[in-house]
């Protein structure tokens, strides 16, 4: 066997390469990845690092300890009164929680929120899916488009968290087609669903940093992109834009749009009178001619090159788009899934809100479009 050379005998030169390599390797290897580098100091300071963070921050479990010892959760402070909802939300930082109850997914939808201006990276998704074939098929279509935003997607495109629900309880009606969910005699057992569904999606979803809640059907397929800074600029506690639906006309056969959410209204006294004779259980319903209440309807107040930025006082809210600052849920304003003054779900949250001393505001000409069947 041949002699063994001595370290003393190698090259100097050979020893400082092989230093220097094994320094960039080790560095290489603890180095973050690109894509988490390229992330803004936001979003990685919301990434919480505890199972009993609030809902609305992402989880990422932390490396165990070497001893297999239980790290101790955190005890964490909220300053509530810094929390802000302002008129400009982007500069002051504020996050939005999106919440949408979802039968059926329409990537049309998807679409729409992923043109949202508002930065992603302060929005936080919510989802609550009934648990039947038809919401099967929606939670499929849904993850497949999460996989692809938050995983592949330019990372401008990706949500600071997004959730999840099932429902626990059945609905109320076998079909979601847009002719059963809107005959007279299922509005009360479905409303009171959708308040359920509402009712839970919030409950476990607001977390302490949410400075703002905008519910957002998920048939809405178009939407101004600055959506969340332009109903935020009005700093109302409940803001609503007029919902209408683009179809062709078939005596024209042009495009066209006609009014669709019938539920943001001024009361009237006929309906007043209506309520007053009414039984305790039974509810007041609005676009039915059986029920005329004869209220001023928003869907009907939209003028043609009308002003996007007007305002009018609300009694009632549809809740296709409605955005609601987070103190007003917090206060305790809900979704009544039984009659509040005869009212349901949307309605009986804005008069519900009223009692609490938050007042709701509805833009007539500003539009978001329902999802045509």
């Amino acid at each position: 066997m041949g002699p063994v050379r001595s370290l003393r005998r190698s090259n100097p030169i050979t020893i400082v390469v092989g230093v220097v390599l094994c320094i960039v390797i080790f560095v290489f290897l603890l180095s973050p990845s690109s894509a988490d580098s390229a992330g803004s100091p936001t979003r990685k300071a919301s990434v919480a690092s505890n199972p009993l963070s609030p809902p609305t921050s992402p989880f990422r479990k932390t490396v165990e300890k070497p001893n297999g010892k239980r790290v101790p959760p955190p005890v964490v402070h909220y300053k509530m009164n810094n929390l802000t909802s302002s008129s400009d939300p982007v500069a002051n930082r504020e996050t939005i929680l999106i919440l949408t109850p979802l039968a059926r997914f329409y990537q049309e939808y998807w679409d729409n929120l992923l043109r949202l201006t508002y930065p992603h990276e302060l929005i936080t998704l919510a989802f609550i899916i009934p648990k039947n074939k038809e919401g099967n098929a929606a939670t499929a279509a849904l993850q497949e488009q999460i996989t692809k935003t938050q995983k592949s997607g330019p990372e401008k495109n990706r949500f600071a968290s997004i959730i999840i629900e099932r429902q626990d309880f059945d609905p109320p009606l076998s079909s979601q087609s847009e002719t059963e969910r809107h005959k007279m005699e299922n509005q009360k057992a479905r409303r009171a669903a959708m308040s359920r569904a509402r009712n839970s999606l919030l409950f476990t979803t607001l977390g302490p940093s949410t400075s703002w809640v905008l519910w957002l059907d998920s048939d809405i397929v178009e939407s101004p992109p600055n959506l969340i800074q332009d109903l935020a600029a009005h700093d109302k506690p409940i803001i609503v834009p007029n919902c209408f639906q683009k179809f062709i006309d078939p005596k024209t056969k042009q495009p066209a749009e006609r009014p669709y959410d019938f539920n943001s209204w001024q009361d009237s006294e006929t309906a007043r009178k209506l309520g007053e004779g009414m039984g305790p259980d039974e509810i007041l319903l609005e676009g039915y001619a059986q029920m005329a209440t004869y209220r001023t309807l928003m869907a009907y107040m939209a003028e043609d090159h009308g002003d996007p930025k007007q305002e009018i006082p609300l009694d009632g809210v549809g809740g296709t788009a409605l955005l609601v600052k987070a103190e007003v849920h917090r206060d305790g304003a809900m979704f009544p899934p039984f009659p509040f003054y005869h009212l349901i779900e949307t309605e009986g949250f804005a008069r519900m809100a009223k009692r609490l001393g938050w007042g709701a505001t509805g833009l007539p000409n500003y539009k978001v479009y329902h999802y045509n069947e």
